[in-house]
């Protein structure tokens, strides 16, 4: 199941919007590299198994700068997709480079060949490019693994009748964009996912985490007075359930190819 009919690589341009704690990208490598993980991971989940180099050329640019103009993008033209990773900055701030990375996002989708995936920050940058609302959440953190509930047609993309995803956001989007399918919910975060076939696709959460980086998250923003006692002690005890990153993963991979 899930097998890729086409040889023909896709170009996707990694837009990387944060770095990770020093821990995770001392043993993990940067954004761009835990992406290249995840998607590697769910080349070799296909059936029969396929190489990440069969499959995608991957470039990566960081599109973070403080004047949002010495940030890197790659040109619409050179690109076939992009995806815009999670980030601990609001994707509701007026920031120049927030501003101008909704611009870039909002131009893919008004033009429709680039497709566009996006998760948690990158999730709700493609809402505010669509004009739906962002906001910090009524419901407060999400956080660590997570179960949603999800729609019939998020079955139907996720080719799954349930999903986990690790979380780590207070943010979220909250309303949903005109013409825009929602794929997944949560009683915390109404909005988990979005999807318009052949366009984009988003998620709230994180696939590409793993135990250790959601550990390391979470210690360290508790120690910091980010995260409350109560979210940190409920997040700890699940931060090792078992998720379903690589299979998102794999539905980003047919998303690409549809």
């Amino acid at each position: 199941m899930g097998s890729i009919p086409t040889p023909d690589l896709v170009r996707l341009a990694i837009l990387v919007t944060d770095e990770p704690l020093p821990s995770v990208s001392a043993k993990l490598g940067r954004f761009d590299t835990i992406f290249t993980t995840l998607l590697r991971n769910a080349c070799e989940s296909l059936d029969p198994p396929q190489t990440l180099e069969s499959q995608l050329a991957l470039t990566s640019y960081n599109v973070v700068a403080e004047d949002g103009v010495n940030a890197a993008y790659p040109k619409p033209e050179d690109v076939d997709a992009v995806l815009i990773t999670g980030s601990r900055h609001s994707a509701y701030a007026e920031d120049e480079w927030i501003v101008r990375l909704t611009a870039f996002a909002r131009r893919l989708l008004d033009e429709g060949r680039v497709r566009v995936i996006g998760v948690c920050f990158g999730h709700q940058i493609v809402a505010r490019a669509l004009g739906a609302q962002v906001a910090r959440s009524p419901g407060g953190w999400e956080l660590s693994v997570t179960k949603l509930e999800l729609t019939d047609e998020g079955k139907e993309v996720f080719g799954s009748e349930s999903l986990s995803i690790y979380q780590t956001h207070r943010d979220a989007v909250l309303d949903l964009p005109s013409g825009v399918t929602l794929l997944a919910h949560t009683k915390q975060c109404p909005i988990q996912a979005l999807y318009v076939p052949r366009r984009f696709i988003t998620v709230q959460g994180h696939p590409e985490f793993s135990p250790f980086m959601m550990s390391e998250m979470l210690q360290i923003r508790h120690q910091a007075g980010i995260i409350p006692e109560e979210p940190f002690k409920d997040a700890m005890a699940r931060y090792s359930d078992a998720h379903d990153g690589v299979l998102i993963g794999r539905s980003f991979l047919r998303f690409l190819r549809e």
